[in-house]
């Protein structure tokens, strides 16, 4: 399948005690289009909340996160839950008492409960928490709505949803918990794995794949967006880390994509590259490893460098689709209406 329809929706479920502190966390996490309240791991159908709440139907309080997994990854999703929650009660959450609030990570399939455990056994070893993890890896069995006055709580009853939350003592277990922890820790973090070779072939065109998993280069001219003026960004093929934007990009002559800079300067890597009897700085995708191109110093000012890139190696995402596409934040970058040149 072509690389650029790899545009597939999926969803993760989490229990994390009370739903309507848990919705919050994850919607401002790009790639996230929706997150819903409701109740999962119990065998009754269509519970109401009465029912829930009174730990009689097995249901656990959960959410349901609807993501692109191009641009957020399942193991991302991890660590958004493990900074939001107490792995270490098992009778529930913060002042929400009983086993319907108790934790827990409902996977769909084998990699997801992998990545899970993993997730799990490196917060342990992590010494994070002083007591053990006892937060559920449970097997989904479905997923049943909340009711509507508990979807977005958080926005509609600010006043009360803050009074809630400072009250039930997550918040300040939180900071303690983790303002000593760096922010690049995650417990998740060595779970991520780059796809197979066989994924890959699948994915990519037999060009994408030359180019980025071989260090291939594409003809000069003859590629889908050397002149390419619409307005929005470039993402990796393989990742979708976001890597460059039309604002930057400029006509260098040579017939590939050019950019006076990167858009995420820490999804890029520059790495010395000695093909070819000449000694060049090879730019690759942190999270995709994949080769983009070639760093060169002819660049137009205020940078005099050009980052030339193949592009087979990128994903162009127009403004208009950024929301809907996961890249909601990138979207004030146009609102002047500065165009590539």
């Amino acid at each position: 399948m072509d690389a650029k329809d790899d545009k597939k929706l999926e969803k993760a479920v989490f229990a994390g005690g009370c739903f309507w502190c848990m919705e919050a966390p994850f919607e401002t996490q790009d790639g996230v289009i929706n997150v819903v309240a409701g109740y999962s791991g119990g065998d009754e159908k269509t519970p109401t909340y009465k029912e829930v709440s009174s730990g009689a139907t097995g249901h656990l309080e959960s959410i349901e996160v609807t993501y692109y997994p191009h641009v957020v990854s399942y193991e991302k999703l991890l660590e958004i839950f493990w900074r939001n929650i107490d792995p270490t009660d098992a009778g529930g959450s913060f002042n929400d008492r009983g086993k319907q609030y108790r934790s827990a990570i409902f996977y769909k399939n084998t990699e997801e409960k992998r990545f899970a455990e993993t997730s799990k056994k490196e917060l342990e070893k992590s010494g994070v928490f002083n007591k053990p993890i006892v937060t559920e890896i449970l097997p989904f069995k479905a997923f049943y709505l909340a009711e509507e006055y508990h979807q977005d709580y958080h926005k509609k009853n600010p006043v009360r949803y803050k009074f809630f939350r400072f009250n039930s003592g997550r918040d300040n277990f939180l900071k303690k918990i983790w303002s000593n922890v760096g922010q690049d820790f995650s417990p998740a973090k060595k779970t991520a794995q780059k796809p197979s070779d066989e994924e890959l072939r699948k994915r990519l065109t037999p060009l994408q794949y030359e180019v980025t998993q071989r260090g291939g280069t594409e003809r000069a001219f003859d590629n889908e967006y050397w002149d390419n003026k619409r307005e929005g960004i470039y993402v990796d093929v393989v990742s979708g880390e976001p890597l460059f934007s039309s604002i930057e990009k400029f006509d260098s002559g040579t017939g590939w994509p050019s950019f006076t800079k990167p858009l995420e300067p820490g999804n890029i890597i520059e790495k010395e590259d000695k093909k070819f009897f000449q000694i060049r700085t090879e730019i690759k995708s942190k999270q995709g490893d994949s080769h983009l191109g070639h760093l060169f110093d002819d660049g137009p000012p205020p940078t005099h460098i050009r980052y030339c890139m193949n592009s087979a190696a990128l994903r162009f995402v127009p403004k208009e689709d950024l929301e809907k596409e996961g890249y909601g934040k990138y979207k004030t970058l146009f609102d002047g209406g500065k165009k590539g040149k």
